[in-house]
């Protein structure tokens, strides 16, 4: 195995750094970068960047078709290659602006652009599954809740739907981030690890006071049973204590907060499964939200008011990220349109048909 570059090392740290201070880009978009920077490295066995010519990024290509994921055994998925090649295609483009990198052009970098029909496939919008609101209400009536733990599970998925909020966010949420009485939860992208590290409220969603309930309970069981303050976590972790000729053993719940969303994701999991029904990730209650927002905003201004609550600056983002038809409900809207008369559907009566006729014909013979 040939060893690393330290040429190539030090030029790839450099273009890691300015993807982070100057691009901005968050942590998990820079270590995708670099792990396709890395992966182009070692098929190219750490050749000296300067001496990049098309042919490395034509065999490149054909490579990434021949890999197979390793943990299904199938082909890499076109939008696995299309990431890869576009965060290629932008580091060979950054290469080429810099001293000493001028025999690379910027039109070498397009030969790492995938055909046109894998980047149509890759970008194409596809409908994501979302549970029914009768479903999340099911689940929520499944799930035990008499210990700690079981209260806090439960109301993460009511809290989810009644605020829409990302699993991230929730996992850094404290209990003086949330105001029952205005019915309000403060995003503060200081403490709360939001999108984009946005700040903004988000008001209860009208999904039912029995969903609000099982939040509010949960709220008053952590600040009067367990004595928590406005600084504890919202969701706090499950605590783990090792006992002697036993191991690891849960401990009900901690003063911590979770690092990440993994743990949410678990929860979700387990109570999709113990209810009967198909794991639904928790950003699904989002397309969720959108889909009762549709049927429920009867204005522009309440469905902007709508889209907001979620976060989003304008409807479009809702609408498109969102807010796409159900195949199922683009069905019923297409068949109903058959019930109404017009002149598509030939459903003119015989009189009405004649008189558009001769209109037509007249029109035709003065010309």
């Amino acid at each position: 195995m040939r060893k690393l570059n330290p040429k190539n090392e030090r030029i790839k740290r450099d273009y890691l750094a300015f993807l982070t201070e100057a691009k901005r880009q968050s942590v998990k978009s820079v270590d995708q970068a670099a792990a396709a920077i890395s992966a182009f490295d070692a098929y190219n066995r750490h050749r000296d960047f300067r001496l990049f010519h098309i042919e490395q990024a034509k065999g490149f290509k054909r490579h990434l078709q021949e890999l197979a994921n390793s943990e299904t055994g199938k082909p890499l998925a076109v939008a696995t290659v299309h990431s890869r090649l576009m965060a290629l295609k932008a580091f060979f483009q950054w290469l080429a602006g810099r001293p000493g990198f001028r025999r690379i052009s910027y039109g070498d970098a397009e030969y790492f652009n995938p055909s046109a029909n894998d980047t149509r496939i890759a970008s194409a919008a596809r409908e994501k599954p979302a549970p029914s609101l009768e479903q999340i209400r099911h689940v929520l009536a499944s799930m035990p809740h008499e210990t700690d733990i079981e209260k806090r599970n439960r109301a993460l998925i009511a809290f989810t739907i009644l605020t829409g909020a990302r699993d991230d966010a929730i996992a850094s949420l404290a209990i003086g981030n949330v105001d029952l009485k205005a019915r309000m939860v403060m995003q503060d992208a200081r403490t709360v690890r939001t999108k984009r590290r946005k700040t903004f409220p988000t008001y209860f969603f009208p999904v039912g006071d029995d969903i609000e309930a099982i939040v509010a309970d949960w709220l008053n069981h952590l600040q009067t049973v367990l004595h928590f303050g406005p600084n504890d976590p919202l969701f706090p972790k499950t605590r783990v204590v090792s006992m002697e000729g036993a191991g690891f053993t849960v401990a009900g719940i901690s003063r911590e907060p979770w690092s990440n969303a993994q743990a949410i994701r678990t929860i979700f999991r387990d109570a999709f499964a113990a209810a009967g029904l198909p794991y639904f990730i928790p950003h699904s209650f989002r397309r969720t939200l959108a889909m009762i927002g549709e049927k429920t905003c009867k204005t522009p201004e309440a469905f902007k008011a709508w889209s907001q609550n979620l976060g989003h600056e304008g409807v479009l983002t809702t609408f498109t990220s969102y807010g796409a038809v159900a195949p199922h409900r683009q069905a019923e809207i297409i068949g109903g349109m058959r019930t109404k008369p017009n002149l598509a559907t030939g459903d003119l009566d015989a009189a009405t048909i004649q008189r558009v006729l001769q209109h037509v014909s007249q029109n035709f013979n003065t010309r």
